[in-house]
């Protein structure tokens, strides 16, 4: 007769996996190995650890991204960031002023530039 068989509780191990933790972590936090994990998943949820974790981390990593659209609303840090993530957008655009349509403006400025002004008020 082996040893009495190790309480998982199920709803700390969905929490646990919702916060991204390894399975080191959550054989750490119950106190056993993790092969009994690896066990336990298989008899609780018929699919062994790796499927367990993938599908009970998706609440967690929703829940990330809810706080992440929260901050951005006051965070222009966190706003860039989502931006450059979800939108496609970087900090250095393929933008060549040369590919800009001049309308007159770019050569009056040019010109300005390039004339001798003095600087002096008319």
């Amino acid at each position: 007769m082996g040893r009495p068989r190790k309480e998982i509780d199920s709803d700390q191990f969905e929490k646990l996996c919702g916060l991204q933790c390894t399975l080191a972590e959550i054989a750490g936090w119950f106190g056993c190995s993790e092969d009994t994990i690896e066990r336990w998943c298989k008899r609780t949820y018929t699919a062994g650890f790796a499927d367990a974790f993938k599908r009970f981390s998706q609440s967690g990593k929703i829940s990330l991204r809810r706080f992440q659209f929260k901050i951005a609303e006051k965070n222009a840090a966190m706003a860039i960031f989502l931006g450059k993530q979800y939108l496609g957008q970087k900090d250095d655009p393929d933008v060549n002023i040369a590919d800009i349509p001049d309308d007159g403006f770019l050569t009056a400025i040019k010109g300005t530039a390039e004339s001798d002004w003095s600087g002096e008020d008319v």
